[in-house]
């Protein structure tokens, strides 16, 4: 495979904003406006803070750092990368009544939109009676597009009920990125802090990866979708998927997974089996940092700028 040359520059170092060329992008971001964090203090059930301790119903509680969450300290971080940044729908904040998600989800829009250059934001949208008009309306506006719990398409059934909502997007011409949703409540033990991201989260986004692709693609046949962490590498499991009767189908240009959380081992696996056209650069940053492939120049660049690009917009300038 040609991708694999090492001693390529470091994540960011790939291509300027200047001359005219295309900007490095990080598609998977997060960071809270002070009016979220205001609301969630305000709460008295989970999803809530206590001061800087996150507490949610199927989580240990979670110390933020309050930098993590300073727009100034981002800056400054990113460089000239454009993070794109997402309300963290392991919150579940989606999927509280209309009553509850209203607010919350409007201080998101309003925090976010604010935040200036060198980001761009993911919309929401309440589960409970989702708002399509005002998802519409948010759409033709700023953000680059939508971002959904996985827990939401969790079955091919279930991404059946979620099309009238990812058609707003279809419509609009902008994507959608999967991301893990909420943990249910634990049984009680004691699991290490570590367990929802390595166990649930995958879980939960393998099983949105196999439902769309067992039935998203004849529901939404020009959307464009991503999905973070590398789809929990459900796409890896392509040769059992063809033990047990199915059929992995033709590689589809206007579906990608990103790279959170993974590293040269698990991207190169990913590469092997979707190619290096559908893997784009995401960090989930501030929960974990971009990490340089070293596949060389033109990889570096495929991933940073030019498979972003087409992620977000369908195609290059």
């Amino acid at each position: 495979m040609q991708v694999r040359s090492r001693g390529g520059p470091a994540w960011g170092e790939v291509v300027g904003v200047s001359a005219g060329k295309l900007q490095p992008c990080d598609v998977h971001q997060h960071l809270w406006p002070p009016a979220l964090i205001a609301a969630l203090r305000a709460r008295n059930e989970p999803p809530l803070l206590r001061g800087w301790t996150l507490h949610l119903a199927g989580e240990p509680p979670y110390e933020v750092n309050p930098g993590d969450h300073d727009l100034a300290a981002r800056l400054q971080l990113q460089g000239d990368v454009r993070a794109l940044v997402s309300l963290s729908t392991p919150l579940g904040l989606e999927d509280l009544p209309p009553a509850e998600a209203g607010p919350l989800l409007a201080a998101w829009h309003t925090g976010a939109s604010a935040f200036g250059e060198g980001f761009g934001a993911w919309a929401a949208v309440g589960r409970i009676e989702p708002d399509l008009t005002g998802l519409a309306e948010v759409l033709r506006g700023d953000f680059v597009g939508l971002q959904i719990p996985a827990t939401w398409m969790a079955t091919p059934r279930a991404l059946d009920a979620l099309a009238p909502v990812l058609r707003v997007c279809e419509d609009a011409g902008k994507p959608v990125l999967v991301h893990p949703g909420p943990v249910a409540p634990g049984t009680g033990e004691d699991l290490p802090g570590w367990w929802p991201a390595v166990v649930d989260y995958t879980a939960q986004l393998s099983a949105a990866w196999w439902a769309w692709h067992e039935t998203g693609r004849k529901l939404l046949p020009q959307l464009r979708i991503g999905f973070v962490a590398g789809a929990g590498l459900a796409p890896l499991q392509h040769e059992r998927l063809h033990a047990r009767g199915g059929r992995f189908g033709r590689l589809d240009r206007n579906v990608f997974v990103e790279t959170s959380s993974y590293g040269p081992q698990a991207v190169d696996a990913l590469i092997r089996v979707l190619g290096i056209d559908a893997v784009i650069r995401g960090s989930d940053r501030p929960y974990a940092q971009p990490v340089s492939l070293g596949f060389g120049n033109a990889a570096d660049h495929a991933v940073d700028v030019s498979n972003p690009q087409r992620f977000l917009t369908g195609g290059l300038p």
